[in-house]
């Protein structure tokens, strides 16, 4: 990876800023990360691909550059991919207009907030963007049917009751997985999954389209490791009876149900826990 200058960070952390601005609520890191080639102006290396990855090199940089705005409190990551201005930031964006003094500052700041924090806090937070970074990227190397099994495996350990899932040797339809509350399926509501595991995050419209197809008694539920575009995020809370998962979210049940899986299930996602000093002081 290219050496950059501290104008040229403080030119792609702004241009972070920018995309953010307009979103209080945060906006998923691949999203930013995708909107960086409309805001900033990069130059060929930036944008050839990386040797590992295959990722456009200045994706990498841009997640460097704006390690010492999250050290600073000007921007929050929760660890799985959602990146929002802090009132901080929004404070230091308004102040700091010029590139260099607004990435300076931040600088500043994240070297004093360093001194100041114990090193297994901020070793335990790096722990947790790259494993999260690992975790999202193997969700997206495993097979549609992989995911299926897994969601299955989850709803089971959630004690729900999978009736039927879409046969691997066979093109998908609009219904992936059927499942009840109850083991026979006379007692309480149907549910009908739909998985998206590969390509684009979901729009309204493919929200809309799915809920159409859930009869009176049924609730609905959505994987889609890719995400939610921003307009179908902000209307998700309007269907009563749908259930969206992202990645991030899928993750959150799979921890919380980790020891409850199947072990044949719980091999297409290993968890291994790891133990950080919790001393703060």
């Amino acid at each position: 990876m290219p050496n950059i200058t501290i104008e040229r960070a403080g030119e792609l952390s702004r241009s972070v800023f920018e995309i953010l601005w307009n979103h209080p609520a945060g906006l998923k890191a691949q999203d930013v990360l995708a909107q960086i080639p409309r805001i900033a102006k990069l130059t060929e290396e930036e944008k050839t691909p990386a040797p590992n990855s295959g990722s456009p090199r200045y994706e990498k940089i841009v997640r460097i550059a704006v390690i010492p705005l999250a050290q600073a409190g000007w921007l929050t990551k929760d660890g799985q991919g959602l990146w929002h201005i802090t009132r901080e930031g929004y404070d230091a964006g308004s102040q700091f207009t010029n590139a260099r003094e607004f990435y300076k500052e931040a600088l500043r700041l994240y070297d004093q907030r360093r001194s100041a924090i114990p090193e297994n806090v901020m070793t335990l937070e790096a722990a947790q963007e790259i494993s999260w970074a690992q975790i999202r990227k193997y969700l997206h190397r495993l097979s549609a049917h992989e995911m299926l099994s897994m969601l299955a495996g989850l709803l089971r350990a959630m004690d729900y009751h999978p009736a039927w899932m879409a046969p691997q040797e066979k093109q998908r339809g609009r219904i992936d997985l059927v499942a009840y509350t109850d083991p026979l399926g006379v007692k309480g509501p149907r549910i009908l999954v739909q998985i998206k595991h590969k390509g684009q995050a979901i729009t309204l419209e493919g929200v809309k389209s799915f809920v159409s197809m859930l009869n009176p008694n049924d609730y609905g539920m959505i994987l889609s490791v890719a995400g939610f575009t921003n307009e179908a995020g902000q209307e998700l809370g309007n269907f009563q009876k749908l259930t969206a998962l992202d990645a991030a979210a899928f993750f959150k049940l799979w921890e919380t149900y980790y020891d409850q899986l199947d072990e044949e299930v719980r091999r297409l996602l290993p968890l291994k826990a790891v133990y950080f000093l919790a001393l703060t002081e």
